[in-house]
């Protein structure tokens, strides 16, 4: 997606030019691209009359944001304590040879971004997957496929 100073100002007026409201437009911002592009960082400093750094270093600060295109679809794999003890990092590992990525990269055709994380809040579920807003409690790593084939069109399932 091309970079559009129109939809940044459209998301900046939406909060207000306060710097107080940065995290929530960056957050608007990368949902709207899939990553925080260089020229939108600007483009907000500029619009809340803030010094780039300042902008930055939330950019860099917080771990959901990211300065490279992200995926369609983000898989988050817990690798916290209840989710490593029941199997947490074959799942990952399953992911990986899936997607044919490692952790923190997207797939060549930008459909996933795989990330791993310490916790997801739901240990009982253990191990989760959660893929953009949706969890995948109790996941195995033969079920990896079956995850991912939610997320892709039927023409694509027979890729995995």
């Amino acid at each position: 997606m091309e970079f559009d100073g129109t939809e940044i100002d459209f998301i900046v007026e939406k909060y207000g030019r306060k710097k107080a409201h940065l995290l929530a437009i960056f957050q608007d911002v990368q949902r709207q691209y899939r990553y925080l592009p260089r020229e939108a960082i600007r483009h907000v400093c500029r619009r809340l009359g803030i010094p780039e750094v300042d902008g930055y270093e939330v950019a860099t600060f917080y771990k959901t944001f990211s300065l490279t295109p992200r995926g369609k679809h983000t898989v988050h794999v817990c690798l916290g304590t209840a989710c490593h003890l029941k199997g947490g990092p074959d799942v990952l590992l399953s992911f990986i040879r899936e997607l044919k990525v490692t952790t923190g990269q997207t797939t060549a055709d930008g459909d996933f971004t795989l990330e791993s994380v310490n916790c997801l809040g739901a240990c009982a579920l253990a191990p989760l997957v959660r893929v953009d807003e949706r969890d995948f409690g109790k996941t195995s790593a033969s079920g990896v496929k079956a995850i991912l084939g939610e997320f892709i069109g039927d023409k694509d399932h027979g890729k995995l």
